[in-house]
């Protein structure tokens, strides 16, 4: 069974109170960086982990990747290691934007900066936010979707993990765009946890309870590309499918016109943007607040841009 929220908080502030009594920030030298993502099993963070790591090499720092294999309380443990590890700086894309809270707090107390990747914290201070606009996207993607079935018909929504900030963003860019068109009415919206077998199983149930479906938003591509599998040979035809994120699987499937679009980020430039962020630590500069990098809708016409 896993802890609640308040329970992660207690263990956050705990366990990272005991760690940083017995911290020695030196121990670890000049430049040294801990990236803590929220899962290397979505081919987007492996991505993301990639360009972080190229642009390390790059400034000669040295990054410490940690997978919090999407769970919360692994990640704040995480956290923990880091600081008695001795990490100057802190990169955290969280599992989940609220139960992270206590930990950056934690890690403020500690006078480690913190830095967040394409999802922030909800509390605590963080230096510098590097990510897509998540709004901005999920605007587009009810714009691509309107399109497809010609601005009426019913839609189903599958959501990313609940907590999360880029799935909360998301998807209030999509209401916000979807609410231009009238004649389209969501009639499902339930969360596939931005995976892939997840979005099949989810997909699947909703279109046996919503049969005369038009068209899935998915939060993310892995999720889209489950609902495409649910679809079989409906998808891109009788049903229309928009994902987010833009990844070669994704970019595939749009390709091959199975899915209408993606919104196209650019992983690998945020996880560099972000040790760029923390290189500006480590020399005592100022970092940037908000560091915005463009999305783009990627429909058959453009995809090959992408590839």
């Amino acid at each position: 069974m896993s802890l609640t929220r308040k329970s992660l908080a207690i263990v956050a502030s705990v366990s990272l109170a005991l760690g940083l009594a017995a911290c020695n920030r030196d121990s670890a030298g000049d430049g040294s960086v801990t990236l803590s993502l929220s899962t290397q099993t979505n081919p987007f963070f492996v991505q993301l982990r990639d360009g972080a790591q190229a642009k390390a090499d790059e400034l000669g720092i040295t990054l410490n990747i940690q997978d919090a294999s999407d769970d919360a309380s692994t990640q704040i443990n995480q956290l923990n290691n880091a600081a008695s590890a001795g990490a100057q700086v802190v990169i955290v894309n969280p599992t989940d934007s609220d139960a992270v809270v206590p930990a950056v707090e934690a890690l403020n107390n500690a006078d480690i900066p913190v830095i967040a990747v394409d999802r922030s914290s909800n509390g605590g201070e963080v230096a510098s936010f590097i990510a897509s606009d998540n709004v901005a996207g999920g605007r587009q993607a009810a714009e691509a979707l309107a399109e497809a079935i010609g601005e009426e018909g019913e839609v189903i929504v599958l959501q990313g993990i609940a907590g999360s900030s880029a799935s909360r963003d998301r998807g209030r860019g999509f209401t916000e765009g979807i609410s231009a068109y009238p004649n389209i009415r969501v009639v499902a919206t339930q969360t596939a946890g931005f995976d892939r077998t997840k979005g099949l199983d989810v997909a699947s149930n909703l279109l046996q309870a919503h049969p005369n479906v038009k068209a899935i938003f998915a939060e993310n591509d892995e999720m889209a590309l489950g609902a495409l599998e649910a679809l079989g040979a409906r998808a891109g035809d009788a049903v229309k499918v928009v994902g987010f994120d833009g990844t070669a699987d994704g970019l595939a499937a749009v390709k091959a016109g199975r899915m209408v679009a993606t919104i196209a980020q650019q992983p690998d430039e945020l996880g560099a943007q972000a040790v760029e962020q923390a290189k500006k630590i480590l020399d005592d500069q100022t970092p940037d607040k908000e560091v915005p990098v463009e999305v783009v809708t990627v429909t058959r016409e453009n995809v090959g841009d992408f590839e």
